[in-house]
């Protein structure tokens, strides 16, 4: 198992906690910041994990106690906030959503991930499709 540093978006942490998205890769990432590993993650990470935890309980996909559950496990990860994804907004960040067609949401990721060099795990096809054209380093490699 590889303790690889990575970005980290919604989509991919999602699959921690949906079993219905979870895969065995993204159990090995996940194990894989218990050996070592860190994740990083802009600060709209926890607006973007917690709003799709909401619509979860909304669309009784989850129970109010499994979200608190995650919540408490998502918080002893060692996954690191970058406040600085923030200045980046106007400039860097907007320059790659217009220039993929993404989210600004999106396309912070794609930032975060170019800016400090490390791969992104998402599974969001257009960004995966943008971070491919930024040649950007992927988890998963590949969607099957």
């Amino acid at each position: 198992m590889t303790s690889t540093n990575f970005v980290l978006d919604s989509s991919f942490t999602l699959a921690w906690v949906f079993d219905d998205e979870a895969t065995p890769f993204t159990h090995e990432r996940r194990r894989s910041l218990a050996a070592g590993a860190r994740a990083v993650v802009p600060a709209l990470w926890r607006w973007e994990v917690g709003n799709a935890l909401l619509m979860g309980i909304r669309r009784k996909r989850i129970t109010l106690e499994e979200v608190q559950e995650h919540l408490i496990l998502l918080a002893a990860l060692p996954i690191d906030v970058d406040e600085n994804a923030f200045g980046q907004l106007w400039g860097e960040t907007r320059l790659l959503a217009q220039k993929h067609q993404l989210t600004l949401y999106d396309a912070t990721y794609l930032e975060l991930a170019r800016r400090l060099g490390l791969p992104l795990a998402t599974f969001d096809r257009d960004l995966r499709k943008a971070a491919q054209a930024e040649k950007v380093e992927l988890l998963p490699d590949r969607l099957d």
